[in-house]
Protein backbone atom coordinates (compact mmCIF):
# COMPACT_ATOMS: atom_id res chain seq x y z
CA UNK A 1 0.00 0.00 0.00
CA UNK A 2 0.91 3.63 -0.50
CA UNK A 3 0.90 5.96 2.46
CA UNK A 4 0.81 9.73 2.07
CA UNK A 5 1.63 12.32 4.70
CA UNK A 6 1.05 16.05 4.24
CA UNK A 7 2.83 18.85 6.04
CA UNK A 8 3.41 22.57 5.74
CA UNK A 9 -0.02 23.93 6.52
CA UNK A 10 -0.55 26.76 8.93
CA UNK A 11 -1.92 30.23 9.52
CA UNK A 12 -0.92 33.00 7.15
CA UNK A 13 -2.13 36.49 6.34
CA UNK A 14 -3.76 37.28 3.03
CA UNK A 15 -1.11 37.83 0.39
CA UNK A 16 1.33 35.53 2.11
CA UNK A 17 2.80 32.21 1.03
CA UNK A 18 2.98 28.62 2.18
CA UNK A 19 4.56 25.49 0.75
CA UNK A 20 2.85 22.18 1.31
CA UNK A 21 4.73 18.91 1.16
CA UNK A 22 3.50 15.37 0.68
CA UNK A 23 5.75 12.42 1.36
CA UNK A 24 4.85 9.08 -0.18
CA UNK A 25 5.95 5.73 1.15
CA UNK A 26 5.21 2.11 0.37
CA UNK A 27 4.71 0.48 -3.03
CA UNK A 28 4.65 3.51 -5.31
CA UNK A 29 3.57 2.90 -8.91
CA UNK A 30 6.08 4.12 -11.52
CA UNK A 31 3.28 5.66 -13.56
CA UNK A 32 0.95 7.79 -11.53
CA UNK A 33 -0.88 11.01 -11.05
CA UNK A 34 -0.28 13.00 -7.92
CA UNK A 35 -2.52 15.85 -6.91
CA UNK A 36 -3.58 18.29 -4.26
CA UNK A 37 -7.21 18.53 -3.27
CA UNK A 38 -8.81 20.81 -0.71
CA UNK A 39 -12.00 20.85 1.27
CA UNK A 40 -13.52 23.73 3.20
CA UNK A 41 -16.21 23.19 5.87
CA UNK A 42 -19.58 22.55 4.27
CA UNK A 43 -18.10 22.28 0.79
CA UNK A 44 -17.15 19.40 -1.47
CA UNK A 45 -13.58 18.36 -1.94
CA UNK A 46 -12.12 19.97 -5.06
CA UNK A 47 -9.06 19.36 -7.19
CA UNK A 48 -6.53 22.15 -6.79
CA UNK A 49 -3.63 20.94 -8.90
CA UNK A 50 -2.46 17.69 -10.47
CA UNK A 51 0.81 16.36 -11.81
CA UNK A 52 1.28 13.40 -14.14
CA UNK A 53 4.46 11.36 -14.50
CA UNK A 54 4.77 12.78 -18.03
CA UNK A 55 5.26 16.24 -16.59
CA UNK A 56 1.86 17.64 -17.45
CA UNK A 57 0.20 19.76 -14.80
CA UNK A 58 -3.29 21.11 -14.36
CA UNK A 59 -4.72 23.75 -12.03
CA UNK A 60 -7.99 24.94 -10.65
CA UNK A 61 -8.82 28.19 -12.43
CA UNK A 62 -8.87 30.25 -9.24
CA UNK A 63 -5.30 29.25 -8.31
CA UNK A 64 -3.65 29.64 -11.71
CA UNK A 65 -0.70 31.97 -11.50
CA UNK A 66 -0.61 31.69 -7.72
CA UNK A 67 -0.01 28.00 -6.99
CA UNK A 68 2.65 25.70 -8.40
CA UNK A 69 2.67 21.92 -8.11
CA UNK A 70 5.97 20.07 -8.38
CA UNK A 71 7.67 16.80 -7.56
CA UNK A 72 10.90 16.19 -5.75
CA UNK A 73 13.86 14.60 -7.50
CA UNK A 74 13.16 11.23 -5.91
CA UNK A 75 9.52 11.34 -7.08
CA UNK A 76 8.43 10.40 -3.59
CA UNK A 77 7.63 13.95 -2.55
CA UNK A 78 4.99 16.30 -3.89
CA UNK A 79 4.94 20.04 -3.27
CA UNK A 80 2.41 22.80 -3.60
CA UNK A 81 3.84 26.31 -3.53
CA UNK A 82 1.04 28.72 -2.68
CA UNK A 83 1.58 32.44 -3.20
CA UNK A 84 -0.68 35.46 -2.84
CA UNK A 85 -3.00 33.48 -0.64
CA UNK A 86 -6.58 34.58 -0.19
CA UNK A 87 -9.05 33.92 2.64
CA UNK A 88 -11.05 31.72 0.27
CA UNK A 89 -8.04 29.41 0.03
CA UNK A 90 -8.72 28.37 3.61
CA UNK A 91 -9.31 24.62 3.68
CA UNK A 92 -7.86 21.28 4.58
CA UNK A 93 -5.47 20.31 1.81
CA UNK A 94 -5.10 16.65 0.89
CA UNK A 95 -2.42 14.84 -1.06
CA UNK A 96 -3.65 12.28 -3.58
CA UNK A 97 -1.88 9.64 -5.63
CA UNK A 98 -3.55 7.66 -8.41
CA UNK A 99 -1.93 4.44 -9.54
CA UNK A 100 -1.63 4.40 -13.35
CA UNK A 101 0.69 1.43 -13.75
CA UNK A 102 -0.65 -1.80 -15.29
CA UNK A 103 -1.83 -4.19 -12.65
CA UNK A 104 -4.58 -4.88 -10.15
CA UNK A 105 -4.23 -1.46 -8.54
CA UNK A 106 -4.66 0.53 -11.75
CA UNK A 107 -6.62 3.75 -11.12
CA UNK A 108 -6.66 3.20 -7.37
CA UNK A 109 -6.57 6.37 -5.27
CA UNK A 110 -4.55 6.91 -2.13
CA UNK A 111 -5.14 9.80 0.26
CA UNK A 112 -3.28 11.56 3.01
CA UNK A 113 -4.83 12.79 6.23
CA UNK A 114 -4.74 16.43 5.23
CA UNK A 115 -3.08 19.60 6.47
CA UNK A 116 -4.94 22.74 7.52
CA UNK A 117 -4.35 26.00 5.68
CA UNK A 118 -5.91 29.10 7.18
CA UNK A 119 -5.63 32.50 5.50
CA UNK A 120 -6.65 35.49 7.58
CA UNK A 121 -8.10 38.62 6.03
Amino acid sequence: QVQLLESGGGLVQAGGSLRLSCTASGSIAPNNQMAWYRQAPGKERELVASSHSSGWTNYLESVKGRFTISRGDTKTTLYLQMNRLRPEDTAVYYCNQRDLSPGPNYAKDYWGQGTQVTVSS
